[in-house]
């Protein structure tokens, strides 16, 4: 695995679990609002995590930490994932899967190898808009679509979630991403952070205020069982 970042104890990351947070490296997307630019687009000059201090940290920290959640970057890319996984698995950890859901293939192995306990996906925008918000001409959007359904009908915890960015998305936009993901157990409005943008003029945006994307919540109510905005 090709780590570049951690935190080595969250209350935050993973619901439920006292968990530390692994960063891997490279992402096949380019969104402006990604607030881990460095991981996306230099991590060749971040300093590598070696997996054995890892490890350690685990076996010393059993009964402490029990979930570990893989973000990035985009994890799905790593060859090594999967087997990584399975090395959690057997030391009774639990997992959680941050992805953008662009390799469906993947997700798809480690769901039914059981792999994972909960999967936050990113929704970027509705349809029409995601090639702008994930910042990838010639896009495949059944790509999307296919992880969105195989979590729609899975049986694991699962999330998606959408950062809002100001002037990107609105209420109509919040509305015609529910309508497309409807019949989701959880979706999740993440305010946007003006920081360490991928694109650097977004770092300029004031956030909405708490009160509209409030709003835009209980806009999309009611095609889903659970719909949540998070600071």
């Amino acid at each position: 695995m090709n780590l570049k970042g951690w935190i080595r104890t969250s209350l935050i990351d993973f619901p439920d679990h006292i968990a530390t947070v692994l960063f891997t490296a490279g992402c096949n997307f380019r969104c402006p609002m990604c607030h881990n630019a460095d991981l996306v687009l230099r991590p060749e000059e971040l300093p590598d995590v070696p997996e054995d201090e890892v490890w350690a940290f685990l076996d010393r920290r059993a009964g402490l930490v029990d979930g570990v959640a893989i973000t990035g970057g985009e994890p799905t890319l790593q060859p090594d994932l999967a087997p990584f996984l399975r090395r959690l698995r057997e030391r009774g950890l639990a997992v959680k899967l941050d992805t953008n859901g662009y390799r469906p293939e993947v997700l798809e192995v480690l769901l039914r190898e059981g792999l994972v306990d909960y999967v936050a996906m990113d929704i970027k925008g509705p349809p029409e808009k995601y090639p702008l918000l994930a910042g990838r001409n010639g896009l495949d959007l059944a790509r999307v679509e296919r992880s969105i359904d195989l979590l729609r009908t899975s049986t694991i915890r699962y999330e998606f979630r959408t950062t809002v960015v100001p002037g990107w998305l609105n209420e109509e936009d919040i509305e015609a991403i529910a309508e497309w993901i409807s019949g989701a157990r959880r979706y999740v409005l993440q305010q946007f952070r003006p920081l360490n943008t991928l694109d650097p003029t977004l770092g300029s945006l004031s956030p909405y205020p708490m009160e509209r994307l409030e709003e835009m919540a209980r806009r999309a109510r009611g095609r889903m069982e659970e719909v949540i905005v998070r600071a």
